[in-house]
């Protein structure tokens, strides 16, 4: 699998001050875990959960999960001691909290530099505040280290004091402007997470929600979540089907020396070839990941 390319449907937040939730996740099928520094864990605390993090990530033993490491701002005091610790682990990327500027990327790029991680080594951003909404093209534009933008819808309603209904429409305009940032500049993006964990119904509509307005993966709390977005994020059957179908009529179009052809009354071209091996693709890699 490549970077890009690998399943993200979903991406649960871990606290790795809970030796027990550490333990658990190994046997859970979030496509990425994220390892929890930040909001999850208690100011006294924070030492022994970076290092907790850190053995997580080094330890193998978490199968083909893509393993994160979500560190505590550089504005507190753990932030700077985060991002050392994580630039010499086996993480495949860190997780960075409410980026509003250019410039704290170009911060946070300079401490992993100096503390020896790799050029290559993946940031996400969290975009949780308005002026990083605000700024999301320049941000999705300011390092090549950045891979991905998470929305952080929690933190970016309590900002924009609006409300956060399981719809999200006071923020459907944020969301959107995080998606056409990331879309624009090749990156990953995911949804923010569901609050109440209670309500399954409004869940799966987020989820729906999300997968129909152009995010990766989501997201997520608590394990409970994971089937659901996993679902929501994957292919359907009909999806499969309907792709091979598309793919053998264009193919048979094309041996005929015809540009494009129509497939259930619906017009055919090379674009809709290419979405359509990509979602083939796409559900290949989630049956390799389902073995693991």
């Amino acid at each position: 699998m490549t970077a890009v390319d690998r399943p993200r449907r979903s991406a649960l937040y871990m606290p790795a001050s809970n030796p027990r939730a550490l333990e658990k996740a190994k046997a859970l099928q979030a496509d990425m875990l994220i390892f929890d520094l930040e909001d999850a864990v208690a100011s006294d605390a924070k030492s022994a959960a970076r290092e907790a993090a850190v053995a997580a990530v080094n330890s193998g033993d978490y199968g083909q999960r893509e393993l994160m490491i979500r560190v505590n701002g550089l504005d507190t005091s753990w932030g700077a001691d985060d991002l050392r610790a994580v630039a010499q682990s086996k993480a495949q990327g860190v997780v960075v909290p409410k980026v509003s500027t250019v410039q704290y990327v170009a911060d946070v790029d300079s401490l992993l530099t100096r503390a020896g991680a790799a050029e290559d080594f993946p940031v996400w951003a969290m975009m949780e505040t308005p002026r990083g909404i605000l700024s999301a093209d320049a941000i999705a534009q300011s390092s090549k280290r950045l891979a991905g933008m998470c929305v952080g819808t929690a933190d970016l309603s309590k900002d924009l004091h609006c409300a956060h209904p399981a719809d999200r429409a006071p923020m459907l305009v944020a969301m959107q402007m995080v998606i056409l940032a990331a879309r624009a500049n090749g990156l990953i993006v995911l949804d923010g997470v569901h609050v109440e964990l209670n309500d399954e119904v409004g869940f799966e509509a987020a989820c729906r929600q999300g997968h129909d307005l152009g995010f990766d993966g989501k997201t997520l709390i608590h394990p409970k979540q994971i089937d659901g977005a996993n679902r929501a994020y994957a292919p359907s059957q009909d999806d499969i089907e309907y792709a091979r179908r598309l793919i053998a009529a264009h193919e048979e179009a094309d041996a005929q020396g015809a540009g494009v052809t129509t497939l259930d009354g619906r017009l055919i071209e090379v674009l809709h070839v290419a979405e359509a091996k990509r979602l083939l693709a796409k559900a290949d890699m989630i049956a390799a990941l389902s073995q693991d």
